[in-house]
């Protein structure tokens, strides 16, 4: 949530921020009216109980009919006082229901508009022209069938459409690139983290998920908890309702975990194959840092990204996504899409966002400096979704046989394995 102090002096730049996401805009006016309620309300029960214990004072200084008086006066002030505490409960609950709708405020530089108004930033790496090569590519499903490395058929019959089996190198490669990544986070000085795949609603919402992005959350209703659809969200609740002193800051963990979403918006896209499913491991980082510090963190975060799909030798490109694509916790992202050979364009394989204090403030985690305590900034990345980075490395480095390069940084925890070769059928 934003800093209600910032919506009284500039709600102009609020609205500007809701009309760039695409929001409502009538949101901020009603909660400013709400929150004057709240404050109004608020003066008049501390008035009125002040009045109260004043009045309680003089009672038992009294006798006669100037003490029935009183206590009639007392009987009458008790009821405003009740009456004055519920007004102000009401609007506090008000002004915090409206506020958990409210988006993040947009960074100044963010593109206004929609999914196609993304800022192209950098390329980098050399797209194959597999015609001069002498040969049509694979798509990444027919090369997993020759590998033996994916079986989406028997997925279905398990679990229905978008699961999948990852099997014999398939899952092989899975485990080195999750190990691969790791160890690049644990180099760059994350804290590798195995978090849990339930949460509770407080750490859900906490993290903005229950809001525009409700729809692709799992919840199992016996036990009021849900299933992640990425590890952020039990790494930003993982300091809920602390106080962190300043010194220990930046706090920068990597966690690994399984992740499941429903993809409700996206019927008949990405049908084919392991692009889109409902459930994937993923490798993530997430920072804890000073607000000052977020945007040079991003940064970082960023860096880390590209350093890695590097590593993976892939055909990348960086992107800024435009307000009305951002989620609802994000001030600004950064999209790192793969060059995908049989699908003829870039797709998203990490992003990074910078939530300045917008989950820290729901979460209720500040920092200590000084004497001073104020909400921090909360930032996260993808370093490795499994099952696209799969499907990027199988279609870009496929070889005319059907075989697989491996690249050099997986090739150790692979058991220094080159090539991925096609099994015998």
């Amino acid at each position: 949530m934003i800093d209600l102090r910032l919506l009284r002096e500039d709600p102009d730049r609020v609205r500007a921020s809701q009309r760039a996401r695409g929001e409502d805009v009538a949101l901020v006016d009603s909660l400013l009216s709400a929150d004057e309620r709240r404050r109004s309300s608020g003066v008049r029960f501390d008035e009125l109980r002040a009045e109260q214990k004043a009045l309680g004072k003089l009672i038992p200084k009294a006798s006669g009919d100037e003490k029935a008086e009183l206590l009639e006066k007392a009987s009458r002030l008790a009821a405003d006082v009740k009456a004055a505490d519920a007004e102000r409960e009401a609007a506090d609950a008000e002004t915090q229901e409206l506020l958990l709708k409210l988006g993040n405020l947009i960074h100044p530089d963010v593109p206004v508009g929609g999914e196609e108004d993304f800022v192209t930033l950098e390329t980098h790496g050399t797209i194959r022209d597999f015609g001069a090569e002498g040969f049509e590519p694979k798509d990444h499903l027919e090369l997993g069938q020759i590998l033996g490395a994916i079986d989406v058929e028997r997925g279905a019959k398990v679990s229905g459409s978008r699961f999948y089996f990852l099997t014999g190198v398939g899952a092989l490669l899975e485990l080195a690139l999750v190990n691969a990544a790791l160890a690049q986070a644990t180099a760059a000085g994350f804290t590798p983290m195995l978090t849990p795949a339930l949460v509770r609603p407080q750490s859900m919402a906490g993290t903005g998920f229950l809001g525009q992005a409700a729809q692709d959350v799992y919840h199992l209703a016996d036990d009021d908890l849900y299933l992640v659809g990425t590890s952020e969200v039990p790494l930003a609740a993982y300091h809920m309702d602390e106080i962190i002193d300043v010194d220990r800051l930046p706090l920068r963990y990597a966690g690994f975990s399984p992740c499941f979403r429903r993809e409700a918006g996206s019927h008949g896209k990405d049908t084919r194959g392991i692009f889109r499913v409902h459930q994937f491991d993923k490798v993530e980082m997430f920072s804890y840092v000073t607000p000052e510090d977020s945007q040079a963190e991003h940064q970082r975060l960023l860096e880390w990204e590209k350093q890695w799909l590097t590593s993976l030798e892939l055909p990348f490109r960086v992107i800024e996504l435009a307000s009305g694509d951002l989620g609802s916790s994000a001030a600004r992202k950064f999209d790192c899409e793969a060059w995908v050979p049989t699908q003829g364009k870039y797709r998203e394989l990490t992003s990074t966002s910078d939530c300045t204090e917008f989950q820290s403030r729901r979460l209720q985690i500040r920092f200590r400096d000084g004497k001073q305590v104020r909400p921090l900034a909360t930032l996260n990345g993808t370093l490795c979704a499994v099952p696209r980075t799969i499907v990027a490395i199988l279609e870009n480095h496929q070889q005319p046989d059907g075989s697989v390069r491996v690249p050099e940084v997986l090739r150790p925890y692979l058991g220094g394995r080159e090539v991925l070769e096609p099994v015998a059928t």
